[in-house]
Order: C-alpha cells, then sequence, then structure tokens
C-alpha cells in the first residue's frame, strides 16, 4: 500500500486509503475505550459488591469511587507514557500497543479475588485507554488537511459516546448483575484484534516523519519530553491545557457518573443502563457536532456555553429529582448533562493540538487531556468518601456540590488563546 505522495512545501501527505485507515482505526479504538468507560459506570459497584459480601451499601459506594479513582489515574498515567512514545517512535504504533494494553487487562479482569486486585487491573487497564486517546488524535489530526478537522475532530470524539452507547444497549438487554459481571470484562478485550491491526497496516503521520523520525537516513530526531512542555514558552498553555481537560472530565466522573450508583440503589439494575444510554445517545451527537461548532461561534464561546448548559442540568438533576421518582424526567435532566458535557469531547480533539507543536503535540495533548484526570481522581475519591461519612449515603448532595465544576468552566475558558487562525503544519 503507498503511504505517501509528495506535496510541494508540505511535509508528504498520506494516499487516501492510508488518511482512511488512519481515521478508520483511530475511530474504532476510541470507540473501544469507549466500552471501558461504560464498564467503569455500569459494572464496577456490582463488582465491588461481589468482592464485598458483607460490606454495607456505603462501603460500596466508596469502593465505587475507589474503582473511578483506578480508571482516572491508570489513565493519566497511560496519556502520558503512551503520549511520549508516540512522539519518540510513532503515533501509530503507540496507538497499536495501546489498544492491546487495554484489551488484554480487561480480559485478566476476570481472575481478581479481592477489590484491590480490581482496582490494580482496573489502573493497569486504564493506562491503556488513556494512552489511546493522544496518539489517535494526534495522528488522525497531522494525516488530514486542515480544512477537515472540525469534522474529524467531532467524529472522534463521538467515537468513544458511541462505544458507551453501544455497550449500555448490550447491558440493557444482558443486565449486569453481582452474580453476573464477568462477561462484560471479556466483551472488552474483544479489541485485540484491532490492536495488532492498527500495529501492522496503519501508516505513520506525514508531519511525526517530517521531523525525521523513524526515517532510517541516519537523521537524530529530537527527541520529545514531558519537561519542555512545563518550561517556557509552554508552560502557560500546558496549564491552560490541564484546565481545559479537567473540568469536562471531573463533570463527568465526579459528578454525573454518582447518578449511576444512585440509581442502582433505589431503582432497577434495568435503570442505570437506560441512564448510560440516554447520557451517551445526546452525548454522541454533541460530540460529533462540538468540532464544527467550535468552528462555526468560537472556541471560547462553545465552551462557555457547553459549560452552562452542563451547569444548569446537573443542578435540575440532582436537586429536584430522584431515580425511585420519575424516571422520564431524571433520564431527561441525565440525557440533558449528557448533551451538552458531549459538546466538551468535541471540542478537545480540535482544540487541544492545536495548543502545541508537532514535535510535542501527543504528549501536550495526552498530559493536558489524561493529566486532568488525575485531579479528577483526587475529587472523585474525596466525594466518595464525604458520601460515606459526611453525606451518609446522600447521592443528591454530593452531585450537586461536585456539579459546581463548570462554573470553574465557564471562568478558565476566558483566558484560553484563540486559536482559530492556526494549523498544524508546523
Amino acid at each position: 500500500m503507498s503511504q505517501e505522495r509528495s506535496i510541494p512545501g508540505n511535509p508528504p501527505a498520506l494516499s487516501k486509503t492510508g488518511c482512511t485507515l488512519v481515521l478508520v482505526t483511530a475511530f474504532l479504538g476510541w470507540m473501544c475505550a469507549g466500552w471501558q468507560l461504560a464498564i467503569s459506570s455500569i459494572a464496577m459497584r456490582d463488582a465491588a459488591k461481589d468482592l464485598l459480601p458483607d460490606g454495607s451499601e456505603a462501603d460500596v459506594a466508596a469502593w465505587f469511587g475507589r474503582l473511578t479513582c483506578a480508571f482516572l489515574l491508570g489513565a493519566a498515567f497511560g496519556g502520558y507514557v503512551f503520549g511520549v512514545v508516540g512522539d519518540r517512535f510513532g503515533r501509530a504504533k503507540a496507538m497499536g500497543f495501546a489498544i492491546l494494553w487495554y484489551s488484554g487487562f480487561s480480559a485478566a479482569t476476570v481472575f481478581v479475588a479481592d477489590p484491590w486486585q480490581l482496582w490494580a487491573i482496573r489502573f493497569l487497564t486504564c493506562m491503556g485507554v488513556g494512552g489511546m486517546w493522544p496518539n489517535g488524535i494526534a495522528l488522525v489530526s497531522e494525516a488530514w488537511p486542515n480544512i477537515s478537522r472540525p469534522f474529524l475532530a467531532g467524529a472522534i470524539g463521538t467515537a468513544a459516546n458511541f462505544g458507551i452507547m453501544l455497550l449500555s444497549g448490550i447491558a440493557s438487554w444482558k443486565p449486569v448483575t453481582v452474580d453476573d459481571w464477568h462477561w462484560i470484562m471479556w466483551f472488552g478485550a474483544t479489541p485485540f484484534a484491532l490492536g495488532l491491526l492498527v500495529l501492522f497496516a496503519v501508516p505513520e503521520s506525514p508531519h511525526w516523519l517530517a521531523l525525521g523520525n523513524g526515517k532510517g537516513d541516519g537523521t537524530k530526531p529530537k527527541l520529545a519530553g514531558i519537561g519542555e512542555i512545563f518550561k517556557r514558552p509552554l508552560l502557560a498553555t500546558t496549564l491552560l491545557g490541564i484546565a481545559l481537560g479537567t473540568i469536562p472530565l471531573f463533570g463527568g466522573w465526579g459528578c454525573s457518573n454518582w447518578a449511576m450508583p444512585w440509581a442502582a440503589d433505589v431503582g432497577t439494575p434495568e435503570l442505570k443502563a437506560h441512564l448510560s444510554l440516554a447520557r451517551s445517545l445526546p452525548g454522541t451527537i454533541s460530540s460529533l457536532l462540538g468540532g464544527g461548532i467550535a468552528m462555526l461561534i468560537g472556541r471560547r464561546r462553545a465552551y462557555f456555553l457547553a459549560s452552562l448548559g452542563s451547569l444548569v442540568s446537573a443542578q435540575v438533576l440532582f436537586l429536584c429529582l430522584t431515580p425511585d421518582g420519575d424516571h422520564f424526567w431524571f433520564i431527561f435532566w441525565f440525557a440533558s448533562l449528557g448533551f451538552f458535557s458531549g459538546f466538551f469531547f468535541g471540542w478537545l480533539p480540535l482544540c487541544l493540538p492545536e495548543l502545541f507543536p508537532t514535535r510535542v503535540r501527543a504528549t501536550g495533548a495526552g498530559v493536558s487531556f489524561n493529566w486532568g484526570r488525575i485531579a479528577t481522581a483526587v475529587g472523585v475519591v474525596a466525594s466518595g468518601e464525604l458520601l460515606r461519612t459526611v453525606f451518609h449515603g446522600n447521592y443528591s448532595q454530593v452531585g450537586s456540590i461536585t456539579g459546581l465544576i463548570y462554573v470553574a468552566g465557564m471562568v478558565v475558558i476566558v483566558f484560553t488563546p484563540d486559536t482559530s487562525q492556526r494549523t498544524l503544519q508546523e
């Protein structure tokens, strides 16, 4: 297969076949990573309860928070590790290894015997999830021309939500319960074949190759590393990127995710799957539109409006409704929260790569998106402990308080530079 065609004055471009293969495999890789996000929401409470047969509901809720923390910390660490691998050895290679990584450790989850083993394996699984994102968006952004990027950012942003929606639909047909949760871990292992395909068949980024990386001509590449993005002139950009990535992540994991164990506590096993589907379906639509809307109305305005809509939806959901009341309105406002928060995940793949130069793009985007998970993990564990010790299992209170994170989003975006006129050619 022909990998490159020359364009004078620009890095060698991929063939149409190569571009299509990059897009399809990146979409599928992030879609399957979305299965792991769905697993965390749908299965972790039941898994914890199965491994804690004598634990109280408060203990199970605390372990749900810890397992969410494992996901976030693993993804953060994986985003850094695989981001550096992508900048040094190639985006396609790193993406393939990330898919193999999260698939293999998903299968290993079925053999855990206690909650701490589950925590450790989920941490390792989610390293692959964190590593998939920066390499996938860097590879797609650099393989396709700038004119296509808003649509492609939306497509990649949509992939995870599509994966969540798909697995949520399967879980509504075959419910995940305390006695039957292992099957979903085997399902999460099925992308292993996709990882092999990426590793051996997907072409490399032409921008990365143009730096002298991987040419085999004796040119010594300038190795990327985390140190560069935490020094001037990129330090301020990196800190803003981390803040921009943290807010939607904390909103998803530290706020809206509490609706899932709340529904499992007072509702039916099917309700949590219906909620996951209700969040992922509108989120899929809005993340697909996120990049285009950012182009249409401006990066900063789009982020501000997504924060405002998410804030209103979260407060109505947690302060005015309960899952054992009118299911329609509870699902409606949860879907509204999914819709507005979904815009972030079309916005981030478009805008985060614009902040960083090619030599550190995967590292910078990975740190921005995934290191936000560290702050989110701390917040989730703290809110889980407060739920157990202070709020005594009151999900409404913890959800409404953590939902205030979207106020920070409305403030941070004011200080973010407008990248509308930037390209990815440097």
